[in-house]
């Protein structure tokens, strides 16, 4: 089964209903076929946080480092998507598109380690405020575990190449692209090398991307808040979000109609393939 392939039946299992107070059969399901795909690569470790009396979970691979950079000591990078949706939507394009990555990564970088040890996170309870990654990034502050640096996937898999079809905050639109057919990387200033070297990687697969860096952890500009990147960059840890900018270009945004039908999954391909070749050349 090729990539492609294999992202979309990823999609045919989460995309579903899946709010954690609404749709609980949904969202039980979706977080058990997280856990049983992570599981084939490794010891998946349940991170559990309360809310009112609700018992949440981030779902944690560790993967090893190569054999010859074991004995360096690098600091992790953490990949993390989230996988609950809002009510009444099933969540194509947000999230299951950066969920379906995260698993597809999760496979490539077992078979092959990268340079740098792994965390992939699967986030629980962004849409209610990012709660997951913050009890998660308050446990690693805690732990005093540094990281290389943290990327959160936020929606990957819509595409509209017509003029216009992309919107910006104000002023970006007088410096990027009016058509949206673009993958954005949105960092804090640490991560300048860093956007630009992966930003590099995904056009070199074929896919038009932008980087954009921000200062003061976003707050000018906080359009550039809204994913679990955002703990990170408040706890000072470098972070960035990839995105294909959410309700700036995709009008099914929190609506029922974030089905699979709307999604390019020639684009996510890309994504995907970008962002391993980014990530092992970090």
């Amino acid at each position: 089964m090729n990539l492609k392939n294999r992202l979309e039946t990823h999609l045919t299992q989460i995309t579903r209903e899946r709010d954690p107070y609404l749709a609980t059969a949904g969202h039980f399901f979706v977080q058990e076929y997280i856990r049983q795909e992570l599981s084939q690569w490794g010891s998946v470790e349940i991170h559990t946080f309360v809310v009112g009396s609700k018992n949440c979970k981030n779902l944690i691979l560790n993967l090893p480092s190569q054999a010859q950079f074991a004995k360096g000591n690098f600091s992790p990078i953490l990949i993390g998507a989230h996988y609950d949706a809002v009510p009444g939507t099933v969540g194509a394009d947000d999230n299951a598109t950066g969920v379906a990555v995260l698993l597809e990564l999760a496979r490539m970088f077992a078979a092959e380690p990268t340079k740098y040890p792994l965390q992939l996170v699967a986030f629980d309870m962004e849409e209610y405020g990012l709660l997951g990654s913050t009890e998660y990034v308050n446990t690693l502050k805690q732990a005093q575990q540094p990281l290389r640096l943290m990327i959160s996937l936020e929606m990957l898999g819509y595409c509209d190449s017509r003029p216009n079809s992309q919107n910006y905050p104000r002023p970006l639109e007088l410096f990027y692209p009016n058509c949206g057919n673009f993958i954005a990387l949105i960092g804090n200033w640490r991560t300048l090398g860093d956007l630009i070297g992966i930003s590099r990687n995904i056009r070199q697969v074929g896919v038009a991307s932008q980087w954009l860096p921000v200062p003061n952890g976003g707050k000018i500009v906080p359009d550039t808040r809204r994913s679990d990147h955002a703990p990170f960059w408040d706890a000072g840890y470098p972070a960035i979000m990839v995105t294909d900018t959410a309700n700036m270009r995709n009008p099914n945004y929190h609506q029922f109609s974030d089905t699979m039908a709307t999604l390019d999954l020639d684009f996510l391909t890309g994504v995907c393939l970008g962002l391993e070749r980014g990530i092992r050349k970090l």
